[in-house]
């Protein structure tokens, strides 16, 4: 009877820097006996997401069960990528017993829900649940689910701003889908932001849902998998700024790749992400890096001027290439003022 039964499949999804990555690395190192298989949807073609979980798989989520989708948004690319990739996986000699879905920091889930129901892998496999990483901090700041009140008042002085931003509105249809939201950072939030961060969540949710705080990614595995949410079968439920359109549109976003020089100390790099967020109006940057005299590669990782970074495994014989995924709102992308500040 065990090949009758659907393999249940996580989607994590969030905004950008929100710490998806972060936690399915940590649910690989605690997933006990359950054998795993990853989908990773990168935005932008440099697979730094993809190298980060690959580097931590073992005998329960080997690196053949991990699948970068670096083609485009998933929502959008559904026929072509998604739908093979599933099948791919389902058909490999040991089929996993758990599939997580890491989307990218653009993608609407709920058109990736509907592909649940294509007939080719409607029989063989449910969404488990959807969970929704939302940086705590970021929310108590209202940057990501505006307060209308604050709207209203900014309107009366510019009428320009009479509209939500297209990243309120990313956010507002992801935490709509969830079954469950992790508000991530906690250790950098305080008692009074965490709720708060709360309160403006649960204003913009059409149901209750739990919302868990977590640090660094560490959760119980069995607090977010194993829910069998059908959420395919619930799509009424989770309501979307896009319901009735067949597709969206992500040009209010692009990003780019830069090639680095190595650099004499990791502090360089951090300071001069810095200098873009104030100057530049980046929301994003991940990458790797090489330093002088580190045999091993720097991993960075940037939300605006918040900057993170960590030696994670030696070049060994690949060559020491740095090279950094930049996105930003489609018209703050100025390509040679970034590249002319990374490559100082």
């Amino acid at each position: 009877m065990n090949t009758l039964r659907k393999i249940p499949v996580t989607v994590i999804t969030g905004f950008l820097g929100s710490g998806k990555t972060t936690l399915i690395r940590n649910l690989i190192r605690n997933a006990g006996d359950t054998r795993l298989a990853i989908v990773v949807n990168e935005f932008g073609t440099l697979g730094i997401d993809g190298d980060i979980l690959k580097s931590c798989s073992d005998e329960n989520c080997p690196a053949e069960n991990i699948v970068e989708l670096a083609n485009g948004c998933i929502c959008c690319t559904v026929a072509d990528d998604f739908i093979p990739t599933i099948e791919s996986l389902m058909a490999l000699p040991t089929p996993p017993d758990h599939i997580l879905i890491e989307t990218s920091g653009l993608a609407l889930p709920k058109p990736l829900l509907l592909a649940f129901n294509w007939p080719a892998i409607k029989s063989k496999i449910t969404v488990d649940g959807v969970i929704a990483v939302a940086d705590a901090e970021a929310v108590s700041d209202g940057r990501f689910a505006p307060d209308v009140a604050a709207v209203d008042a900014q309107r009366e002085a510019d009428e320009g701003i009479d509209h939500e931003t297209p990243l309120s509105e990313v956010f507002e249809d992801q935490i709509s889908c969830a079954d469950i939201i992790l508000l991530s950072k906690a250790d950098l939030t305080s008692p009074e932001q965490m709720q708060q961060a709360k309160d403006i969540i649960a204003a913009e949710t059409p149901r209750k849902v739990p919302m868990l705080p977590i640090t660094d990614g560490q959760i119980d595995p069995k607090v977010i998998l194993g829910l069998d949410a059908a959420a395919e079968d619930d799509l009424e439920a989770r309501p979307s700024h896009h319901d009735g359109h067949h597709d969206h549109e992500h040009d209010d976003f692009e990003s780019i790749i830069i090639d680095i020089p190595e650099l004499e100390n990791a502090d360089d790099i951090i300071a001069k992400i810095e200098t873009l967020a104030r100057e530049q109006n980046i929301l994003r940057i991940k990458g790797y890096a090489s330093v002088k005299g580190k045999p091993m590669r720097l991993l960075v990782q940037a939300v605006s001027a918040r900057v993170r970074t960590q030696f994670d495994q030696p070049w060994g014989d690949q060559p020491r290439h740095g090279q950094m995924v930049v996105i930003a709102e489609h018209d703050d992308i100025n390509e040679a003022a970034i590249k002319a500040v990374l490559c100082a």
